[in-house]
C-alpha cells in the first residue's frame, strides 16, 4: 500500500526565498519541497549559513506558487518582518 504524502498533515513542507533589493520587485521561490526534498533543501541552506524560520502557514500558501514566482502582495508584510529578522541577525553577527 502506498500512502499518497500529499495529504499527511506530517510530511515536512520548505520553501526557500529569495530577495536582491536592487534587481527584484518582491522576493522569489528558488526552491520548493516536500518530504526528502524539503530535508535536502534544508540541509543545502544550513550547510551554506543561510538563515531558516519556520512558519508553516507562510509555507502552505507559498507551496502552492512555483519556483521562480513572487510572493503575492497578501505576505509582503509577513515577509518583510522575517527578512527584516534576518538582516538584524547578520548585523549582530558582523
Amino acid at each position: 500500500m502506498e500512502v499518497n504524502n500529499k495529504d499527511n498533515p506530517k510530511t515536512k513542507k520548505t520553501v526557500a526565498l529569495k530577495y536582491n533589493q536592487n534587481t527584484d520587485q518582491a522576493p522569489k521561490i528558488i526552491a520548493s519541497g516536500r518530504g526528502s526534498i524539503a530535508e535536502q533543501i534544508i540541509k543545502k541552506a544550513r550547510e551554506e549559513n543561510i538563515p531558516i524560520k519556520e512558519d508553516k502557514d507562510v509555507v502552505q500558501v507559498l507551496a502552492e506558487l512555483n519556483i521562480g514566482d513572487e510572493i503575492p502582495e497578501e505576505l509582503y508584510t509577513v515577509i518583510a518582518e522575517i527578512l527584516s529578522f534576518f538582516y538584524d541577525l547578520e548585523d549582530l553577527q558582523s
